[in-house]
């Protein structure tokens, strides 16, 4: 036992790629494929692809037969990249989640700009404009970043991060109301046992949180989604109480975040048809999902696709996969992924390339030479 009562034993982080499935439901076969047809799996949305009937077809706008490879067993399903008719969106973190790494800068307003400008070059939906509550220069960045957007009418949604308190609630709200620009609060808290042992939380005060979180949002009139941190370490009962305050609290999303880069696909998929379920089972049916993930393990690109497979409706990166220890989810290869799989529209390799060398210059961030769509030998190949 620690000094004051606490057990240690209860930091033990839940494992979601061991999680055991739900009756009726099972993890990916290897290969890649989503639970038969009839199992209880999850389905290709309306319009998405279907399973062959049984010789080898290509899903649509995928691959020539000669250069796709085999098809998946009889009665196996696609991944439903192709999301139809609402691609998923994509929120570009860098000037947030991206510049809190160590060896990141907090870049100048005019390259802030820039760099804004070359995420709507690239189709970014939705950019975070940073924490206004930190200080005075992020509420003030916050502030130019929100009045470009209005005054270039850049097709970008906006969104700002705050803790669970009233009082950072409302400094997004100050934006807001400074700058006119409607913004989504995303207020995130730990979920995950190992922060709620050092904190000395528990599901009472997790709630109560959530709860305050929403009704400054209310009072603004401003949308907000709860951010769940660690949620890939974060056992179901606690983020079940955590899923039950946000739906009480009037939330519009939630976030599934991998903080550490932690999870592999099939725990991704575990998740995500959890978080389904309960909010199913709480009637929520109307929120929706967004996917946050670190590349701590170098698996962010390939949990982020998977997520977008699993069905979230937006999925975060940053520039050059830049971030806290080693980064989060490349936005431009997210981006280009998407677009070859069909769950977005495809984005020329040129504009790609000049996003990159933007975020380059606001972050003073090298691109690798190997970089599979920046670096100079990729480019020069």
């Amino acid at each position: 036992m620690s000094a004051d009562g606490r057990d240690p034993g209860a930091a033990a982080p839940f494992d979601w790629n061991r999680a055991e499935p739900a009756p009726g439901e099972r993890p990916p076969r290897p290969g890649g494929q989503l639970s038969p047809s009839g199992s209880g799996g999850q389905q290709p949305p309306p319009g998405g692809q279907q399973p062959p009937p049984g010789g080898q077809r290509p899903p649509a706008g995928g691959l020539a037969a000669d250069v796709w490879g085999a098809a998946p067993a009889e009665g196996e399903a696609w991944l439903p990249f192709d999301r139809g008719a609402r691609p998923v969106e994509v929120l570009d973190e860098t000037l947030r989640d991206g510049i809190q790494g160590v060896s990141t800068m907090n870049p100048p307003r005019a390259l802030k700009i820039e760099l804004l400008h070359a995420m709507a070059s690239v189709g970014v939906d939705v950019v975070n404009l940073g924490m206004p509550a930190t200080g005075p220069r992020q509420f003030d960045d916050a502030c130019l970043l929100a009045r470009e957007i209005v005054a270039s009418r850049l097709p970008l949604g906006l969104t700002a991060a705050a803790r669970t308190l009233a009082a950072d609630v409302e400094e997004v709200a100050r934006v807001a109301e400074r700058t006119g620009a409607p913004i989504m609060v995303y207020a995130f808290i730990g979920s995950s046992p190992i922060r709620h042992f050092v904190e000395g939380w528990g599901p009472d005060f997790l709630a109560r949180s959530v709860d305050e979180a929403g009704r400054a949002a209310a009072a603004a009139g401003l949308p907000f989604c709860l951010v769940a941190e660690d949620a890939t370490r974060s056992p179901p009962d606690m983020l079940r109480t955590l899923f039950r305050a946000a739906v009480d609290a009037g939330a519009a999303r939630l976030c599934l975040c991998d903080t550490t880069g932690h999870v592999t696909p099939p725990g991704v998929e575990a998740l995500v048809a959890f978080a389904r379920r309960e909010l199913g089972a709480l009637g929520a049916t109307g929120i929706e999902l967004d996917w946050h993930g670190h590349n701590d393990r170098g698996l962010g690109l390939a949990a982020a696709l998977w997520a977008v497979a699993s069905g979230v409706e937006r999925v975060h990166a940053t520039a050059l996969g830049v971030g806290e220890r080693t980064g989060n989810t490349c936005l431009e290869l997210l981006v280009d992924n998407l677009g070859r799989l069909g769950a977005r529209a495809p984005v020329p390799r040129e504009r790609l390339a000049a996003y990159c060398a933007a975020a380059s210059r606001a972050l003073a961030w090298p691109v690798a030479p190997d970089h599979p769509i920046a670096g100079a030998l990729t480019r020069r190949g």
